[in-house]
């Protein structure tokens, strides 16, 4: 491992400048950004104060007033170039993303596509705002529905996704005719920096081309919860999007209800799959470590629970407890590495609570010793641990964001499927199964009661074209794809009345005389 010999300050700098990002918005502010690869210092970013964050949203408030005139094929536009300026520049914001939030390159890299890709979405989007034509009982009248921008759009993004999260909700955001105010998460504000850089970019260029944009039309917002809090009480802000802990749904959630605001709530996911005696043994265990140790575990659809009937159970576990022996683990920026580090300690030392906690309720742990401590003592890397349960209790049924797989047997697909529904988490799921009965019942209104429930794949992996949401714990919320645009946008009725009468209740007349 060549960690303590990597210095990454320069290499961040040299990225911020291709990216036109100027020094001072990362060299002598108040917020000290670390990279988990190393534990470095590599930028102290510039803050915003809560009197400033209200200033902000104010002017995006009147940004909004002016963009919800452009014609939503127009607002498209925009996010195509923004989407071609990404193109440009995917390999310097893949690579800072793994910089400063400790992917490997292929996750950095995959997570920009992702940006790339709801851009291309929401330009076909922008043509496709349909309202429906409603049948009416009233004679030569027409009922029909229509969509109209909602107003500022807030966006609370987390360390573990620090660009694409953001790019969901702001590319369906800005071509359904809002603003945005973007507060990322403490731990990632270069990579916030970078992206809206890339943004300005694009913006810049619509405007050159003829364009009708606000420069207030996307804003950032780095500081601290003190920011975040500014951003949930503003009225001007009409929905907030925000993605993180349970804890901090509990709070944004209630504020936002207090005074009749939108909320899209994507929150922690305990999530499971079920392996049935017919599934494929091979993908299966394919499908299992790819969705429990990817990201380090630092995922919201990490695979965390899983289920194994008691007859394959000898065939699959062991295989999965070799491989998580075997699985590289070291500097994400490095060719061949599969599993980089946790984003702090924080998280190393509530991951070892939790596998404490698991040994006293009787679970077997393998693997979840930290490792390179001497090559990079201010940096937590960790083997990805297996724990085999004999219940699921304690721990199991609390997210503990590291990579921890819980595995328990089971003999009755019914009951399997009573404790993949058990925890209050509900965001993904998935069932390995070559039995067609085992796998409608699992997708049908009996089944998984999460928001994502999958076949032959793991909980991870959403595409852009598919809803992302669903979380039961929070009452759901769906950014990305499907119809999730509605999300950000007012719906109104509308009846027309084209004849000469208007159909009055029976007996009623006024003497107009």
């Amino acid at each position: 491992m060549t960690l303590t010999k990597t210095a990454l300050a320069p290499e961040v700098a040299a990225i911020m400048g291709r990216l036109g990002v100027s020094a001072d918005r990362y060299t002598g502010g108040t917020l000290a950004v670390t990279s988990p690869v190393n534990g470095e210092k590599i930028a102290d970013a510039a803050q915003i104060s809560s009197g400033d964050a209200s200033d902000v949203i104010a002017k995006s408030h009147q940004a909004f007033l002016a963009w919800r005139l452009v014609p939503a094929p127009k607002r498209g536009e925009l996010i195509r170039l923004f989407g071609e300026e990404l193109r440009a520049h995917k390999a310097d914001l893949g690579r800072l993303v793994s910089i400063e939030v400790g992917k490997i390159t292929s996750e950095g890299l995959g997570e920009v596509q992702e940006m790339i890709d709801i851009c291309d979405f929401a330009v076909g989007l922008s043509r496709q705002l349909y309202g429906l034509t409603i049948a009416t009982e009233r004679a030569d009248h027409r009922m029909m529905e229509t969509w109209h921008p909602l107003g500022v759009v807030g966006i609370i993004s987390a360390f573990n996704f620090p660009v694409a999260v953001w790019a969901w909700n702001a590319a369906l955001a800005l071509v359904a005719g809002n603003a945005c105010v973007w507060k990322p998460s403490e731990k990632t504000p270069l990579t916030a920096i970078a992206a809206h850089a890339i943004f300005d970019k694009a913006l810049k260029r619509f405007v050159a081309e003829g364009g009708q944009a606000p420069a207030a039309l996307s804003q950032l917002l780095i500081g601290g919860r003190d920011v975040g809090e500014v951003l949930v009480d503003d009225p001007k802000v009409a929905l907030v999007s925000a993605t993180g802990s349970t804890a901090m749904g509990r709070i944004v959630g209630p504020k936002l209800a207090a005074r009749f605001a939108r909320a899209i709530l994507e929150l922690g996911g305990n999530n499971a799959a079920i392996v049935c005696p017919t599934a494929d043994l091979d993908l299966t265990l394919r499908g299992v470590a790819f969705a429990a140790m990817g990201t380090a575990g630092q995922r919201c659809t990490t695979l965390r629970r899983l289920f194994v009937h008691d007859s394959v159970y000898d065939q699959l576990v062991p295989r999965l407890i070799k491989a998580y022996g075997s699985v590289t683990i070291g500097n994400p920026l490095e060719t061949g590495t599969l599993v980089g580090p946790l984003i702090d300690k924080g998280s190393f030392d509530r991951m070892q609570k939790a596998l404490a906690d698991a040994k006293a309720n009787g679970g077997t742990v393998h693997g979840g010793d930290r490792v390179h401590e001497a090559d990079a003592p201010n940096a937590y890397y960790v083997r990805p641990a297996l724990v085999e349960m004999p219940a699921q209790c304690g721990p199991v049924e609390h997210e503990t964001f590291a990579p921890i797989l819980y595995v328990m047997k089971y003999s009755n697909f019914d009951d399997a499927l009573e404790l993949n529904n058990a925890v209050p988490q509900g965001l993904s799921s998935s069932i390995f199964t070559n039995n067609m009965r085992e796998a409608e019942a699992f997708v049908s209104a009996r089944g998984s009661d999460c928001g994502i429930a999958n076949v032959n794949i793991g909980p991870s992996g959403a595409e852009i074209g598919g809803a992302f949401g669903g979380e039961k714990e929070t009452g759901g919320g769906r950014e990305s794809g499907s119809d999730a645009w509605k999300g950000y946008m007012r719906r109104a009725t509308n009846t027309i009345n084209y004849g000469a009468s208007l159909p009055l209740a029976q007996g009623v007349k006024f003497d107009v005389e």
